[in-house]
């Protein structure tokens, strides 16, 4: 069996304590709840399952469903957007979540975190399996840690180091602009700019980020796409079909596109650990970059990465991981609901 890599994270309770707990990673799309048991710092899933947000009307419809009248000791879900005093609006789902209304109308504790700051308390259980290294920088590197996440979204989180445990936090650093270089680059944001007015990097680093930067060259550079692409993309998820074909060499705009995703990728993630003095390290989690593995360990991320002028000796010192388990939230959310409510 994998070992707990123990990644110090900073907790307010006790981890001698027994409990269980409902953890949640709700989106626009889909909700995942997660039934825990833990027993002196052991984690135990009871049972799990996936939930179409939008057949539901609320979480709490979802949770009476999912416990089927046996509630946990406390439930805690991860949000996919800002939380401010246990209060987040989804921005694709008409829920509007509290944790405190919720907390009384289920009679059991509730706590509701950005979905980022989960995955950083999910460090916590991450296995040593459950990464893959892609810069190896200084192995005996220490500081702060950045997290970037492109999947549906863009999510980033850091996680602040006190010189004995890491304490997460979330941010919104996802819809920050979007900072061309070259004039492939301001080609792109003049083009972006025309459809949304502000362009963030979550505009071309997720998976609607793909889509945009397959139509970016398909329609503003009048490339050709064979039919058979065309078809798939209407039937299937168009981000997956764009980094599949790029990762079995099927179709070369489609290589552009996971080029420039790329690109962007280890630019803005070189921006965070900057931002962050993440000297600790990065680590990429989200959905997509475990499934486009091969294109992060390469020339063109490490060049890009790499490329912070006179911050060069610090960046090229930051270890890089890619983080495999793609439901570090809902592992942080148990995590917060266990050792933090």
């Amino acid at each position: 069996m994998a070992n707990n890599l123990r990644i110090p994270v900073a907790f307010k309770n006790d981890k001698t304590l027994s409990s269980t707990i409902l953890a949640g990673d709700v989106g626009g799309t889909k909700t995942n709840i997660a039934l825990y048991k833990i027993e002196n710092g052991t984690f135990t899933l009871q049972k799990e399952k996936r939930y179409p947000s939008k057949d539901y009307r609320s979480l709490e419809d979802i949770i009476h469903d999912f416990s089927g009248g046996a509630l946990p000791d406390r439930i805690c879900a991860a949000v996919a957007g800002p939380v401010i005093k246990g209060k987040s609006k989804l921005t694709n789902l008409s829920w509007n979540l509290d944790s405190e209304a919720l907390s009384g109308s289920l009679q059991r504790p509730v706590a509701f975190i950005n979905d980022l700051e989960a995955t950083a308390y999910g460090l916590a259980g991450l296995q040593e399996n459950e990464r893959a290294l892609i810069a190896p920088g200084d192995a005996a590197a220490s500081g702060n840690i950045a997290i970037i996440a492109p999947g549906t979204g863009l999510g980033e989180a850091g996680l602040y180091w006190d010189g004995q445990a890491y304490h997460p936090f979330a941010t919104e650093g996802g819809h920050s602009d979007f900072a061309p270089r070259n004039e492939t680059d301001i080609e792109l944001f003049r083009y972006l700019q025309q459809q949304f007015g502000h362009v963030s990097w979550e505009r071309v680093v997720s998976g609607m980020g793909i889509k945009t930067l397959y139509h970016f060259c398909t329609e503003a550079k009048r490339e050709m796409v064979p039919e058979w692409l065309t078809k798939r993309m209407a039937t299937e998820d168009p981000a997956a079909v764009i980094s599949q074909a790029a990762l079995h060499h099927e179709d070369p705009v489609c290589a552009e596109v996971m080029d420039l995703f790329v690109r962007f990728l280890a630019t803005e993630a070189s921006s965070l650990v900057l931002k962050m003095m993440a000297t600790g390290g990065l680590y990429l989690a989200g959905g997509i970059p475990p499934k486009i593995l091969p294109l992060l360990q390469n020339e063109n991320w490490e060049k890009n990465f790499d490329n912070n002028g006179r911050m060069h000796d610090l960046s090229e010192k930051v270890p890089v991981y890619v983080v495999l388990n793609d439901k570090m939230a809902l592992m942080g959310a148990a995590y917060y609901g266990a050792y933090n409510m």
